[in-house]
């Protein structure tokens, strides 16, 4: 069996032949112009079915009434996921991975990553909080420029739920009762 050189390579057009080579980069330009005006033509945002979304991991949440599923930022799995759900302009993210630390560690990372990010910064001080289902967590609030937010971080079966929402603040504060109630109905439903 030979080698396969860059002359064989520059050669295959003309051994396909004319009308070979053209279909072949007719296909390949339609791929690669085609694809993305598809892609922006399907709309990201889908609306959410009432009752628990699963994020990932056996972790549930129910979405705040008039949310909306952003595809882009939802990855569910069976061992961590993501969800984004947009209430307005308002984000609302959830993030389940696996985790071997306590609530205090978890709480720092979580911290350093937003401070880690340019221009954010804590305001406030961290306030305990828990689920419905029980799950003890630490709540805490950023700026972000012209945008503020809120992180929550809940520790709990081997994983870490991490919350982040962000907006400005004329929409976040609408939007807060809703998120907090929703982020108080995270549930773990799987055994590990």
């Amino acid at each position: 069996m030979g080698r396969v050189t860059r002359r064989h390579l520059t050669d295959l057009p003309g051994t396909l032949g004319l009308p070979v080579a053209l279909a072949m980069a007719s296909i390949l330009a339609a791929l690669a112009f085609g694809l993305p005006v598809l892609d922006r033509a399907v709309p990201a945002e889908r609306a959410v079915a009432s009752g628990p979304y699963p994020v990932g991991a056996g972790v549930t949440v129910l979405p705040p009434p008039g949310a909306v599923l952003d595809v882009t930022g939802t990855r569910p799995g069976d061992d961590r996921g993501t969800v984004l759900f947009r209430i307005g302009p308002v984000r609302y993210a959830i993030e389940v991975e696996p985790f071997d630390g306590d609530l205090t560690e978890a709480a720092v990372r979580l911290r350093q990553r937003i401070t880690g990010t340019n221009g954010h910064q804590i305001t406030g001080t961290q306030l305990a909080v828990s689920t419905a289902g029980g799950l003890a967590g630490v709540q805490g609030g950023y700026t972000a420029g012209d945008r503020d937010g809120r992180y929550a971080v809940f520790v709990g079966n081997g994983l870490t739920i991490e919350v982040m929402v962000s907006g400005d603040d004329n929409d976040l504060l609408r939007a807060l009762p809703a998120i907090d109630a929703s982020t108080r109905t995270l549930r773990y439903e799987r055994a590990r």
